[in-house]
């Protein structure tokens, strides 16, 4: 077969018809092989070489990386029954590769112990072959000559490699066309196609030209979206959630973002959305929704360790369609202080509803039940917690949320615990969060914000007032692919317009512990207002983190972090501590294992005579 056909049926396949004048050269191709019976191998397979004159180190790692035949021995695949097909169907492979590296009169020969491989008979495989050496003569780099798309929608920007003299590189060719159809797609044309197509090649000139006809069809709007393969899921919810404006101009990227819609809730294991061939006669075109549903329910569970605070156990039970409509349902339970050294035995229970395009496709409605037993360092607590919250995303990143909750409390503390108050408020919660990380569990780039203002009615022992919360973490990667990542956090809260005797415990604000200041106990950084120890009206806290990944499945760390806590807004008795240490982290398909060894590093008088050291053990980076 001559390089020039080799070449015709390559490139047609990407770019359309070829009209090829012959080039002289010559390329060895294979028949159709069929598997046979032959004597077991009596040798392994001893070496194969790639030999390609003039190429560069980064073409031959292509070549290697693309090789049939290399890809077949590193499986271990090296029987002659498998070599030979094998060996046939690498001169289109390479080939193909050629082209895209804008080589468009190559010469290939594969040589199976000295013979071409194009050359031996499918109906004789040898008992045994030794070597095998792939020859490539990769002859002249063609540039483009001529090179036209046309029309063009109006703003269409091609590929800067797209013009004459650069390399005519096949895959070029493809980024070209492809830009010039999203151009038109993204004009709401969504059966915009190529009318026509040229591709030339000049081998005296060593030139590619190239031109390409669009067919951009009409401009058409939204019709109605149509489900398929639902079985629990109403049709309507599926509608409604994906939210496509019917009427609006056909838009790909509101597609995507209804497929994200529908993916996010959790209901669906997979998610097309397709436009249908054929318009409607009124210049619509409907939706095609195909879903396939997940398994409604999921069990989980999970388990922390710190060496002051003790066990955390925690599991959750979770159905993703409670009432058919990709509504979740998830109920949580949790114990902690599990052989804790300070504090005692705690519990958390949690109810939470959540139902996706409550308001509009964008707006979702959450419900929320909770019920925590704490025993702390400095007061005993049982709290009831109700909340209703409207969730907004305005884009992938950033999300708001405003609702309101009611809070109840008794609380016993003071010395000897002898104080017991009922604490009440009503609340008005506003967040803001903006998430760019790439992977929330092991982050290598982006960052994270979130911010809460609590705006709050007390009853009770509780004076009215407002809560202010902050977390901010942002993420570098200086090595390649997470090799070195620096990681920093900051964190502060402040409570307005209540002293600390009429402000819930659950409020206020302590120090220490993994989630803040590690190395230090748990909760050891407090306030003492006229002999009572309690939590603060405010805190920071500030923390570094650099990670240096080994392989694969190793990390390790190096980390230290500082707190401060006021019975003031940032104002009044105040106390600082600092801690450090290293870590190390072992990857699971569920996230980074994390194991942390830290100590003090700046002690506060109620953390005198702790320990020296602090463990925490847990799944997922620190922050």
């Amino acid at each position: 077969m001559t390089c020039a056909k080799a070449a015709w049926r390559a490139l047609s396949g990407a770019v359309g018809r070829l009209a090829w004048p012959a080039p002289g050269a010559s390329l060895r191709a294979g028949l159709v092989s069929l598997a046979l019976l032959a004597p077991a191998p009596l040798l392994a397979l001893e070496a194969i070489d790639i030999e390609v004159p003039g190429a560069s180190d980064t073409l031959m790692d292509t070549v290697r990386a693309s090789s049939l035949l290399i890809a077949a021995q590193q499986a271990g695949r090296t029987d002659p029954l498998d070599l030979m097909p094998t060996a046939r169907a690498e001169y289109g492979r390479l080939i193909g590769l050629l082209y895209e590296q804008g080589h468009y009169a190559p010469t290939i020969r594969i040589l199976v112990d000295g013979r071409e491989a194009a050359d031996m008979s499918a109906l004789s495989v040898p008992a045994t072959i030794d070597r095998i050496v792939i020859d490539i003569d990769l002859g002249p780099l063609f540039t483009f000559g001529q090179v036209q798309i046309a029309p063009l929608a109006p703003g269409t920007v091609l590929p800067e490699g797209f013009a004459t003299g650069q390399p005519a590189r096949s895959t070029v060719i493809r980024a070209a066309l492809a830009a010039a159809l999203d151009g038109w797609r993204a004009l709401g044309h969504p059966h915009v196609d190529t009318a026509s197509q040229a591709v030339v090649a000049n081998h005296d000139a060593q030139r590619l030209d190239v031109r390409l006809a669009l067919a951009p069809g009409p401009q058409l709007r939204f019709g109605a979206v149509v489900p398929q393969g639902q079985e629990r899921t109403r049709a309507d919810r599926i509608v409604a959630i994906a939210g496509l404006p019917e009427g609006a101009v056909h838009d790909p990227e509101a597609i995507a973002d209804a497929e994200t819609r529908l993916r996010t809730t959790g209901a669906f294991a997979s998610v097309v959305l397709r436009t249908n061939d054929h318009p409607n006669p009124d210049g619509t075109v409907d939706i095609e929704a195909r879903v396939e549903e997940a398994l409604p329910r999921r069990l989980g569970f999970g388990i922390e360790f710190d060496s002051e605070a003790g066990v955390q156990l925690s599991g959750f039970w979770l159905h993703r369609n409670l009432l058919g409509a990709a509504d979740r349902l998830r109920l949580e339970a949790s114990v902690d202080g599990i052989a804790a050294r300070s504090g005692g035995l705690g519990f958390a229970l949690d109810a939470r509803y959540t139902r996706p395009a409550a308001l509009d496709r964008d707006t979702d409605l959450e419900l929320g039940l909770r019920a925590v037993r704490q025993t702390e360092r400095d007061y005993d607590a049982d709290a009831f917690e109700a909340e209703a919250l409207l969730m907004r995303r305005y884009s992938d990143a950033l999300e708001a949320s405003a609702g309101i909750e009611f809070r109840y409390e008794r609380a016993d503390y003071g010395p000897g615990l002898a104080t017991t108050n009922d604490f009440g408020s009503v609340g008005l919660p506003v967040g803001v969060t903006h998430d760019t990380r790439d992977t929330p569990l092991d982050a290598t780039g982006g960052h994270y914000l979130w911010s809460e203002v609590m705006p709050y009615f007390g009853f009770g022992q509780t004076e009215s007032g407002a809560r202010l919360r902050f977390d901010g973490r942002i993420y570098a990667d200086f090595g390649a692919e997470g090799r070195l990542v620096v990681a920093a956090r900051a964190q502060a809260g402040a409570v307005l317009g209540s002293d600390l005797e009429n402000t819930p415990r659950g409020f206020l604000f302590y120090s220490g512990g993994g989630g803040t200041v590690r190395g230090m106990p748990y909760q050891s950084l407090g306030v003492t207002s006229g002999g009572v120890a309690s939590g603060g009206r405010s805190f920071a806290v500030l923390s570094g983190e650099m990670r240096v990944r080994v392989n694969e499945s190793l990390t390790f760390a190096a980390f230290a972090d500082a707190g401060q806590v006021s019975s003031g807004v940032f104002a009044g008795d105040s106390d600082w501590h600092a801690g450090g240490g290293l870590g190390v982290r072992y990857d699971t398909p569920i996230g980074p294992l994390r194991l942390d060894l830290a100590t003090p590093l700046r002690r506060n008088a109620s953390a005198l005579g702790s320990s020296s050291y602090q463990i925490y053990l847990g799944i997922g980076q620190a922050f």
